[in-house]
């Protein structure tokens, strides 16, 4: 008996632990549904906006802002998802939303994303699409393992299976959009539906 209360005490301190130094509120629904979104956003811009054979999407062309529309409508509805669902999650677990921990979340979330974004943007204002795709991954998958240290420590595997999406991608540029569907479509699900059923519906 000495023996399990013991081991209690420990598991308790530990969570106690997990709780003030990483926020573990994220939820694998938001991730699903992100997932959900990026491929209707990547089917809507195949289907009705792609360049037809032998044209190229340019900087000031029709159906580059039509893709740069989608991109931010999924990135909107991904985020207000991950808000609304996290806010949902965390209030259950008596957590709170917003603190040192989540500050740091953040920040360690966005510097290497901004970055990339800045960088994506000088490459375009050049005139080198290329490799659009490629980066986005490959900047997503650095602020994922970035960001790891303070949330669930299994989303850095994410990170690391985007930015080795982003490598192959940049080997292969032809095929940009489906590496980016596979990226932030599939991996999302994916990972989004082992979170959710692994630990949520403990």
């Amino acid at each position: 008996m000495e023996s399990k209360k013991y081991l209690d005490d420990i598991s308790e301190i530990k969570n106690l632990m997990n709780r003030t130094t990483r926020f573990i509120s994220l939820s694998g629904l938001s991730g699903i549904l992100a997932g959900i979104y990026a491929i209707t956003g990547a089917l809507l811009a195949y289907v009705f906006v792609a360049p037809e054979h032998g044209e190229f999407v340019t900087l000031h062309s029709w159906n580059f802002r039509y893709i740069v529309a989608i991109l931010i409508a999924v990135a909107a509805l991904s985020i207000i998802t991950a808000f609304l669902l996290t806010t949902r999650k965390a209030k259950r677990n008596k957590e709170a939303i917003w603190d040192a921990t989540t500050k740091n979340l953040l920040v360690s979330f966005l510097v290497p994303l901004v970055t990339g974004g800045i960088y994506i943007i000088i490459k375009l204002q050049s005139q080198h699409y290329g490799l659009t795709a490629s980066l986005m991954l490959i900047f997503y998958g650095l602020a994922l393992v970035n960001a790891s240290k303070y949330t669930l420590g299994n989303v850095k595997y994410l990170g690391y299976f985007e930015i080795i999406l982003g490598l192959l991608c940049a080997a292969f540029p032809g095929y940009g959009l489906w590496f980016w569907v596979a990226g932030f479509g599939i991996l999302h699900i994916i990972y989004g539906s082992l979170v959710y059923f692994l630990e949520e519906k403990k």
